[in-house]
């Protein structure tokens, strides 16, 4: 719980082998099926994507390997996602008459739609380069540079307030769901201003000008 802990700054998600993540396991949507059915299913995992989203702190998605259907789900949910360049990203669902429609929601929120389209239409893979190119992930190194590439990333996030990283976090989650330019603007002006007022953004004035690193609060 990142409230509880004031050391908490960023929450990475990896995994070890082949597969970043394979998403739900296919017995459990054989017929017949005793509980939990899949309706339970699917909406459990809905819940846990939506729990990254709403998470305070920022949370990264370190992929090698293979990363498919709710696989897939699960590194669009992440607010970054750095890739080794053997990574490769899929939503094959179509292929077993199954559509991967729960992991079309965040991908869609990534992607291109004609892009997101044609990977749930055909299931077929895309590269980490082209996940970079279309959005899907922030940033690709060689595989062997993978892990460090995260710690570089966790270890700024780590020198920062952490009170702004979820006064950020909170703010870009409630822009990004409004329909208006002129409503996004007026969401930031207050977040901003919000900030502007914060005592960690105060001293990180105050630093600058008095050419020091800032003292954060947290």
């Amino acid at each position: 719980n990142p409230q509880r802990d004031d050391a908490l700054s960023c929450v990475v998600i990896s995994a070890k082998g082949r597969v970043f993540s394979a998403g739900h396991d296919l017995n459990e949507l054989r017929q017949p099926t005793t509980t939990p059915s899949p309706k339970e299913l699917f909406d459990l995992c809905s819940y846990v994507m939506q729990s990254i989203k709403s998470y305070p702190v920022p949370v990264i998605a370190q992929v090698s390997g293979l990363a498919t259907a709710a696989g897939c789900q699960l590194v669009a949910s992440c607010d970054m996602v750095i890739a080794g360049e053997s990574a490769k990203f899929a939503t094959p669902g179509v292929n077993i008459g199954l559509f991967c429609t729960t992991p079309s929601v965040p991908l869609l929120r990534c992607v291109p739609q004609k892009k997101g389209a044609y990977m749930l239409f055909t299931g077929e893979p895309i590269t980490a380069q082209e996940a970079l190119m279309h959005g899907l992930v922030s940033r690709v190194v060689p595989d062997d540079e993978l892990e460090a590439a995260v710690c570089a990333v966790t270890d700024h996030l780590c020198s920062l307030s952490k009170d702004v990283l979820v006064h950020g976090k909170l703010a870009l989650e409630e822009i990004n769901v409004e329909s208006t330019l002129a409503g996004a603007y007026r969401k930031a002006s207050t977040y901003m201003a919000q900030n502007a007022a914060m005592d960690d953004c105060q001293e990180g004035i105050h630093a600058f000008f008095e050419k020091r690193r800032p003292d954060w609060k947290k």
